[in-house]
């Protein structure tokens, strides 16, 4: 599968590592290396999932992180579907 060209998108304000990764899938185990811009972008649509989870039983959500969380996840669909199959999907 080919990867799109990569580039920081305007919303994203977290932290770009200079460095990528071998992260894990939390559930299967399956590993895959990312590149240091998708591993910024992993980290970010995993913190945002764990804000939300631990908000969901207080009923708070912040409408723009669920928005950015999204933007997130299809932003990985776009640039790397592999990656996004084996630790997202």
């Amino acid at each position: 599968m080919k990867k799109s060209k990569q580039t920081i998108p305007k919303w994203f304000k977290g932290t770009i590592y200079e460095d990528g990764a071998i992260v894990s899938n939390r559930f299967s185990g399956d590993e895959y290396e990312l590149n240091a811009l998708e591993l910024s972008m992993y980290d970010f649509i995993m913190g945002a999932t764990t804000v939300v989870e631990m908000q969901y039983d207080q009923k708070i959500h912040s409408e723009e992180l669920i928005k950015n969380l999204r933007k997130g996840l299809d932003w990985f669909r776009k640039h790397n579907v592999k990656a996004y199959m084996v630790l997202l999907d």
